[in-house]
């Protein structure tokens, strides 16, 4: 295998990994909910590891200008966001980013707005931090076809919400699990609104260098000088290209004000993230971009994949094209398949999706599925789905 030819390796193989998506079940289920990819790392990534541990350079994370660096430098040729490196910032993943800016930014008891179904973290996230939680869901309304999403999000409630005293707004764009890509028009009306009521959006984009060619991502910060004063973008390699485990964020200001309220944040912050982490995704983001068009096109066929299969296999299933990253949305109320259809697949069809209910209460007959792997294993998991029934 090459940078420019990615491919996942073979389902006994993949039975060696010691990652939690393959030491969570039994040998015999066939596991497709946590968001990794099954693909080999990007020689980059795989080069710097290496010299890294040949050199025994295994201490505590301190001074890192190459991430910043080379996030700047990606985030110029995809997406023409020109960073002040200055204002990236490290935390361990995330997660921890996003907890940790809203302990700067929050109190207990304050209103944070989430969009359901999202992913199942943003409820952790909350509690942890002891906020309000408010949500605006999105709702199946809109058309659907291979261009276009059919979940929509109402910014009429959103100002509502808004306008009732909310104090942040945790967007995930793009969006987990619906493979939603926000326009530039909902971004902007987002970051107007926001910055009328007094409202902080933290845009979590951990999914952005994964979007496919019929939709532009855009970066919340790359909006409108009203969005660089109400945002915090908090991203990652990890997603992208498959690194999760080495643990390192980034989080980005783009205004002064907001930069000295991050400054707020414990030091610790910064050096709970990994060194290998760290040195990996500095080297992702400025090296690994044939490697990432590569998995994209992997990415490319297995979501049209998953609209044959079904068309021929399971006609009835709900499912729309996802437009970003490497997660199928499937609606399998039609199946009849009890109250927790995940539940129903992993034991009569030994195949393990993520449940429905875990992103939003409404989508309890709906499933998450992982196709970041092999045609043959995502064909594999329909066809369990099909023995289930």
């Amino acid at each position: 295998m090459t940078d420019s030819n990615v491919q996942a390796p073979s389902l006994a193989k993949l039975l060696t990994h010691h990652s939690e998506k393959w030491r969570g079940f039994d040998r015999d289920v066939l596991p497709l909910p946590v968001a990794e990819m099954d693909f080999p790392v990007a020689d980059s990534i795989r080069a710097v590891l290496a010299e890294m541990v040949a050199q025994s350079d295994l201490g505590y994370l301190g001074s890192v200008p190459e991430l910043a660096a080379g996030f700047a430098k990606f985030a110029a040729e995809r997406w023409n966001w020109s960073v002040d490196t200055s204002q990236v910032g490290v935390a361990a993943d995330v997660g921890v980013g996003v907890v940790e800016v809203l302990r700067v930014f929050t109190k207990p008891g304050d209103t944070i707005l989430i969009n359901s179904p999202v992913y199942q973290n943003f409820y952790n996230w909350i509690d942890e931090t002891h906020l309000t939680k408010v949500d605006v869901p999105f709702t199946r309304t809109g058309p659907q076809s291979d261009s276009d999403n059919p979940w929509q999000l109402d910014l009429d409630e959103v100002e509502k919400a808004y306008a009732a005293g909310l104090k942040v707004h945790l967007m995930c764009s793009p969006h987990n699990p619906l493979g939603r890509v926000f326009s530039k028009d909902e971004l902007t009306r987002i970051a107007e609104m926001a910055k009328k009521y007094g409202v902080l959006v933290i845009s979590d984009e951990i999914h952005a260098p994964l979007t496919f060619a019929e939709k532009r991502f855009i970066p919340f910060l790359t909006i409108s000088e009203s969005a660089r004063e109400v945002g915090i973008t908090i991203t990652a390699a990890s997603k992208g290209w498959n690194i999760a485990g080495l643990k390192c964020a980034i989080i980005v200001s783009q205004n002064d004000a907001i930069n000295t309220k991050l400054d707020e944040m414990p030091r610790a912050v910064h050096f709970r993230a990994s060194i290998l982490g760290a040195f990996a995704s500095a080297a992702a983001f400025a090296e690994g971009g044939v490697w990432l068009d590569s998995v994209i096109k992997q990415l490319d066929h297995n979501r049209f994949l998953i609209r044959d299969l079904l068309t021929t296999k399971l006609p009835s299933v709900k499912y729309h094209i996802p437009h970003n990253s490497y997660l199928a949305w499937l609606d399998l109320e039609s199946l009849n398949l009890g109250e927790n259809p995940t539940q129903t697949l992993l034991e009569k069809g030994r195949v393990a999706f993520n449940p429905g209910h875990s992103y939003g209460a409404q989508c309890s007959q709906y499933v998450r599925l992982n196709f970041a792997t092999s045609p043959e294993i995502i064909t594999e998991a329909i066809d369990r789905i099909v023995r289930t029934l």
